[in-house]
């Protein structure tokens, strides 16, 4: 089942009883479940995701349900906690996580996964990967952290490091290059790669991706221009298709701590790698 109901209320009452009355189809303890899950807005300003059940809801204030069956009953792999610097936190978001929830819910995001692994800690999110992708996130914890690192993003001072199989072999030419300047959606991006190795038993190419801009999808659509694919890419590139999933990792970020001014560098252990990547002998440090 998949609904939307808006819910404008006349009389006050705990949230579960009045989405009960307006949505019978829908037996309480479903609604609970929703709710929990992050399925359920107050539409204040800002909105905020109303979880508990008994919360005491004013006359006029006005509820918002996004409700779909398959979605709630969706599990992932867990985050992982990669280092924590108490103002900040980098975390490993695994194939099939979201950055962060949406009006469907958010039980399947990274960003109620940390907010849940520490309790009571506020939780920012300062870049996002595509929900198919893996790799290393950033998550501030106080609004100082997450001004000062928007400003470092935004200034370019933050070196994200990609891992990406792609599908063939790349020419001479191509190679040689290094770079796709490509414009995507009106305006100019750039990809900088290095390849890893070659597979012949798979006809697959192991790439270090640095994104010099951060356009939507950049590095699916810019390899899917040139006729290779991110291999199992469900959107972009054809003849592409991969068992294990899309294979694109952020793999490593470098950075000076806007907040200590300490250098850090982080990058993903062999053991949350992409499976079959060869040639990361000669990867570089972030």
């Amino acid at each position: 089942m998949k609904l939307s109901r808006r819910i404008d209320v006349q009389a006050a009452g705990q949230a579960i009883a009045i989405l009960a009355a307006a949505i019978p189809e829908l037996p309480k303890g479903r609604l609970k479940d929703a709710m929990s899950k992050g399925a359920v807005q107050l539409l204040s300003k800002p909105a905020k995701r109303l979880r508990r059940s008994q919360y005491a809801v004013k006359a006029g204030q006005v509820l918002q349900l996004h409700y779909d069956a398959d979605i709630l009953s969706r599990s992932c792999q867990p985050a992982r906690l990669i280092a924590d610097y108490r103002a900040y936190s980098i975390w490993f978001k695994p194939a099939g996580m979201l950055s962060q929830g949406n009006e469907w819910g958010d039980h399947l995001s990274l960003l109620r996964f940390a907010e849940q692994h520490f309790g009571n800690r506020s939780v920012f999110l300062l870049h996002r990967l595509d929900r198919e992708a893996s790799g290393l996130v950033l998550v501030a914890h106080t609004k100082a952290a997450a001004t000062a690192f928007g400003k470092l993003i935004a200034g370019h001072q933050l070196t994200k490091t990609y891992l990406v199989q792609v599908k063939g072999q790349l020419s001479p030419a191509l190679l040689a290059e290094a770079e796709i300047s490509m414009p995507l959606d009106g305006k100019a991006c750039l990809t900088r790669f290095v390849l890893r190795c070659f597979d012949a038993e798979t006809d697959t190419s192991w790439l270090e991706i640095d994104l010099i801009s951060g356009r939507k999808h950049q590095i699916r659509r810019h390899f899917a221009a040139v006729d290779h694919p991110v291999m199992g890419d469900p959107r972009y590139g054809e003849g592409n298709k991969n068992q294990s999933g899309l294979a694109l990792q952020a793999s490593a970020m470098a950075f000076t701590c806007p907040l200590q001014h300490h250098q850090r560098k982080i990058a993903l252990s062999s053991e949350l790698q992409l499976a079959g990547v060869c040639g990361l002998s000669q990867q570089r440090p972030a």
